[in-house]
Formats: C-alpha cells, structure tokens, sequence
C-alpha cells in the first residue's frame, strides 16, 4: 500500500512542478506541460514493455519495473489490450481496469471507475477541469506500452464524473 502512495504523491508533485514551470495560462503552457507529462509517461510504460534481465528483479517484489517477458508475447491485438487492462493496471494501480470495449475496427475504450490518481480530487465537480492534466502521464504510459510491444497506437483520455475516467486506444494501421 505504500508503492501506491508513494507513486500518487510522485505523480502530484510532477502535475504542480510541471504546472509551475509552464505557469503560461493559456493553451500553449497548458498544452507544453501535458505533452510533457505524456512524454514521461510514454518513457515509462516503454521500459514497463521492454523484456528484463534473468535475475534483475526478484519474483518476491510486488511491483517489478519491468512485466515478465513470457506474458508479452500475444496473438492478437485485442490479447495486449486485456493484457494492459488487467497485468499492466495491476503493476501500477494494484487493481484491474473495470471494462474494455471495442468496435472491432482498431479502437478500444478502457474504463476505470475509480481511477487512482484521481479519488483523492472526487470530492467536488470544481475539480472535473483539473483531471486532464493528471491523465497525461497514464496515456503515455499505454502509449508507451503498447509501443515496445510493436503497436503504434493513439491514446486519449476523458472524464465525465470524477473518478471514473475512459481512455480510448485508437491502434495506428501501418
């Protein structure tokens, strides 16, 4: 419980830091710390992605920075997606994604109705306008994801009532 704490104060405090930096109010400073955060994001679920060491990261610990190799191999696209809504959000949120549905055709929306990053701000819609900066960093972290496994991929993000939230995964056909 303390990994999930701690990542949720890691993650505050990179919004606030980034949002002080680019404290332009408008949308360029706004759009800067985003693709910021998105980046750091995409960075992350790329080493989450990339296959470990034999021995780097004992099976004892409950979040490995890196997901077992033998899970990444998939068949089909919709196989990675159930793949990040369940192996992937338990490595990082400690609790599985509450739906995934798709069209067939290449998009996917995940849905989670009690998003981590953002339970602590549920208390009031004042906040609703605040949530897109605490869902960049999780967008890159699928984008980046679904990067090493070999799909380049759109990721968005949308609240509608805090603190349930949707990303939608929409697969880029090369």
């Amino acid at each position: 419980m303390a990994d999930a704490a701690l990542f949720e104060f890691l993650h505050t405090e990179m919004v606030a830091e980034l949002w002080a930096h680019h404290s332009d109010p408008g949308p360029g400073g706004q759009k800067m710390s985003l693709s910021v955060l998105e980046g750091m994001g995409f960075r992350v679920g790329q080493a989450l992605g990339e296959s470990p060491t034999a021995s780097a990261w004992p099976k004892r610990l409950p979040l490995s920075p890196r997901l077992p190799q033998e899970t990444l191999a998939f068949r089909e696209e919709l196989d990675v997606l159930k793949f990040l809504c369940k192996d992937l959000w338990v490595a990082v949120f400690q609790k599985q994604m509450d739906s995934l549905r798709t069209n067939h055709q290449g998009t996917y929306v995940l849905q989670d109705n009690s998003f981590p990053l953002l339970i602590r701000m549920a208390s009031g819609l004042q906040y609703l306008e605040e949530a897109p900066k605490f869902l960049a960093f999780t967008c890159g972290l699928l984008r980046g994801t679904l990067s090493t496994l070999g799909i380049k991929s759109l990721v968005t993000a949308s609240v509608a009532s805090l603190p349930t939230c949707k990303f939608q995964v929409v697969i880029q056909k090369t």
